[in-house]
C-alpha cells in the first residue's frame, strides 16, 4: 500500500513539475548563453515593419527590438502572432511585450500600458516632385486627390473637396502622381516614405501629416519593471544614433518625428 501511495505522489509531483516547466517558457525564459530572452511579438505581415524573408522575420520593427534587447543585456526573439489576438496573447503571457507597429489608443490603453513612442504617423498628402502649389491641406480645395476605399483618409479629403478618386491599392494611387491623373494622394506616411526611400516613384510628401498616431510597444500592467527598462533601453538607442540609423535604414529618414501637440 506504501509502496502504491509512494508512486500515486511521484507521479503527482512529476506532472507538477512538467506544469510548471511549461509556463516557465511562455515568456521572459533564459537562453543557452545565459541571457534572459526578450520576447517582442508582432504580426509579420507588415512590410515593411514587420515581415518574412526566406522564413525570417526581418523589418523596422524586428531591428529596432535587438537593439533595445541588446541594451537590456537580453536576448532578442521576436514572434509572430494574429494581429487581431496580440493583445491577448500579451495579457496570457505568451511573449513579454508586443512591438509590432501599434498606436496608442484610449481602448488599447485599458488592457494594456504602453511606452514613449518610439514611432509616429498619421495621414500624410503625397504629390509629385514637380508639383509646388499643395503644402497644406487648404491646399487641396478643388483638387483631385485618391485615397484609398474604405479609409480614414476619404473623410479628411472630403472636408476640402469632392473630387475624390478610390483606390483599392496605396501604391497604385501614388503611382498616378506622375502622370498627372491625380493631384494629390493622401495616405499613410510611412507607405509614402517607404516608396519614396526605394525610389520606385518620383514623388514627396507636402506639408506636416493631417493626423498623427503614436506607436509604441505595449506591456502587462503589472510588468512595471520591464516598462522602466524599455523607456531607458529606448532613450538609450536614440540618443547615441542606433534608433537613426535603423530608421534611415529602412525609410531614409529618421520616424520618431514630433511630438503630437
Amino acid at each position: 500500500m506504501k509502496r502504491k501511495m509512494f508512486k500515486v505522489i511521484a507521479a503527482i509531483t512529476l506532472c507538477a513539475s512538467l506544469i510548471l516547466s511549461a509556463c516557465s517558457k511562455e515568456s521572459s525564459t533564459t537562453s543557452a548563453d545565459g541571457k534572459k530572452e526578450f520576447r517582442y511579438a508582432m504580426s509579420g505581415l507588415y512590410k515593411p515593419f514587420n515581415y518574412k524573408e526566406n522564413g525570417k522575420l526581418v523589418g523596422f520593427d524586428v531591428e529596432i527590438g535587438e537593439a533595445l534587447a541588446k541594451k537590456m543585456n537580453m536576448k532578442a526573439v521576436p514572434v509572430t502572432n494574429p494581429w487581431e489576438t496580440l493583445i491577448q496573447g500579451l495579457q496570457a503571457k505568451k511573449y513579454d511585450v508586443i512591438l509590432g507597429s501599434m498606436a496608442i489608443t484610449e481602448d488599447r490603453l485599458k488592457a494594456v500600458s504602453f511606452t514613449n513612442p518610439y514611432y509616429r504617423s498619421g495621414a500624410q498628402i503625397f504629390v509629385s516632385k514637380t508639383n509646388t502649389s499643395i503644402s497644406s491641406a487648404e491646399d487641396l480645395k478643388g483638387k483631385k486627390v485618391g485615397v484609398v476605399k474604405a479609409s480614414t483618409f476619404k473623410t479628411l479629403v472630403a472636408k476640402q473637396t469632392d473630387q475624390i478618386t478610390e483606390y483599392d491599392s496605396d501604391i497604385t494611387a501614388l503611382m498616378d502622381l506622375e502622370p498627372g491623373r491625380v493631384d494629390a494622394v493622401v495616405t499613410d506616411q510611412m507607405v509614402g516614405l517607404r516608396m519614396m526611400k526605394e525610389g520606385k516613384s518620383n514623388i514627396k510628401d507636402a506639408g506636416k501629416p493631417l493626423s498623427l498616431d503614436e506607436m509604441a510597444i505595449a506591456v502587462r500592467k503589472d510588468d512595471k519593471e520591464l516598462m522602466k527598462k524599455l523607456n531607458k533601453a529606448l532613450d538609450e538607442i536614440i540618443q547615441d544614433g542606433t534608433y537613426e540609423k535603423i530608421s534611415k535604414k529602412w525609410f531614409g529618414r529618421n520616424i520618431l518625428g514630433e511630438k503630437a501637440k
